[in-house]
């Protein structure tokens, strides 16, 4: 018997931090926003990674995963994200099919250049007093 409860999709953000303290970001091909690198989970993959696939097939740079920085829920999609602090292994970044543009943004750039919902979390990928758990509506956290 089918559950009558909604399903929710699990999602992963890689907040890539480089030594220079810049961090990837992308413009989404389809939407042309600026956003961390990251995408829907797979069901047979753990979120490491899922992050790991995530950001080398938008941006061709392959990362380590140090740490998980946040849980964010879309209230109005019913998407949780499990964001990652990562560490660049190999890659510079290039443009994709997903990614029109690849660019390595310090901290105040990422802020100015993604919704609230976005930048976040990259904000509170830089912070040592995570992890944090929050909501937003695709555009504004709550």
């Amino acid at each position: 018997m089918p559950s009558e409860l909604p399903l929710h999709s699990v999602s992963v953000t890689g907040v890539v931090v480089r030594r220079d303290g810049r961090v990837l970001a992308i413009k989404r091909a389809d939407d042309g926003r600026w956003v961390p690198p990251g995408g829907v989970l797979e069901l047979d993959e753990s979120p490491e990674a899922g992050v790991v696939r995530e950001v080398y097939e938008e941006t061709g740079v392959r990362v380590e995963p140090e740490g998980l920085t946040g849980v964010y829920k879309n209230m109005e999609r019913g998407v949780v994200t499990l964001a990652f602090r990562c560490r660049v292994v190999e890659g510079a970044g290039r443009a994709t099919e997903e990614a029109a543009e690849v660019a390595w943004l310090t901290v105040d750039e990422a802020r100015a250049r993604m919704v609230e919902a976005r930048a976040v979390r990259v904000l509170d990928a830089v912070r040592a007093d995570g992890p944090f758990v929050r909501v937003h509506d695709g555009v504004r956290v709550r």
